[in-house]
């Protein structure tokens, strides 16, 4: 898998109409890609033989390899560059991605790397038609805030699945620090084998929260993906009861995205 691309030179700055248009490109392909699986792709897979897990397997794995054929595609097209460091780490049985979230499509590039994984999305996706059915098919997590989310998504990781979840739970505010709550860490305690962090750096900003998908920036986006050292949970469960242990886990987490994210960036403290 090519996880890198040529970094960002003077010459790709020039190529403002071009990204726009390449941009508009990528949106419509996205929401036509949503419907076609919706549509076409998944009542064809339905037809296949197979219990629950083959079908859910099938679908999971047809949705990461159209994430990833979209992430190259805005690669080939000049919308973005990205590097990713760390992959191969990613994706074990009962591992918890816990990643910041600056940019939209932060769990594209995420699902498209980790081709079985399970993933805590916005309730509001899945009322989104280009969106629900897929959403559906794979049985990702709804993040409506219950306990009955929380237990989902504990037990996938009780299951051997590898979970992708996002703290903040939208998108960061351009030059303020991620704000982590402390539903993640609850998932962790009880049910993760392993936590694993994922520092993602957009640079410049782009797709932020509230800000349209036509209001691109000056010069290519670069993502950037680090996959950091694992963390045991269970270092963090033997501290305390459960809610001192989740505070103290969430607490750990903050920090340590702030810390790594600061070398490089300066936010405004809350």
């Amino acid at each position: 898998m090519d996880l890198a691309t040529q970094p960002v030179t003077e010459k790709n700055r020039d190529a403002y109409y071009w990204r726009l248009l390449a941009t508009a490109a990528s949106f419509a392909l996205f929401g036509l890609g949503g419907l076609c699986l919706r549509l076409l792709v998944f009542p064809l897979l339905a037809c296949l033989p197979g219990d629950a897990l083959v079908h859910r397997r099938r679908a999971r794995q047809t949705v990461s390899r159209l994430f990833w054929f979209f992430v190259r595609f805005m690669a080939r097209t000049g919308v973005l560059t990205y590097d990713i460091q760390g992959a191969e780490r990613l994706g074990r049985p009962g591992q918890m991605i816990i990643a910041n979230h600056p940019s939209l499509i932060d769990v594209v590039f995420l699902i498209g790397l980790v081709r079985q994984a399970n993933c805590v999305v916005k309730k509001s996706l899945w009322e989104n038609p280009f969106t629900r059915g897929p959403l559906r098919r794979t049985e990702y997590i709804s993040n409506d805030g219950s306990m009955d989310m929380l237990d989902a998504a504990a037990e996938s990781l009780h299951n051997g699945q590898t979970l992708i979840i996002f703290p903040e739970g939208t998108r960061t505010q351009p030059g303020q620090a991620p704000a982590f709550h402390r539903g993640a860490a609850s998932i962790a305690l009880r049910g993760a084998k392993i936590v694993t962090p994922v520092i993602i750096k957009v640079n410049p900003t782009t797709l932020t929260k509230a800000e349209p998908w036509y209001r691109i920036p000056r010069r290519r986006v670069h993502f950037s993906f680090r996959v950091g050292a694992d963390i045991d949970p269970q270092t963090f469960a033997a501290q305390g009861p459960a809610p001192q242990a989740s505070r103290k886990l969430n607490d750990y987490l903050h920090d340590y995205f702030i810390k790594e994210l600061a070398e490089d960036e300066r936010f405004e403290q809350p």
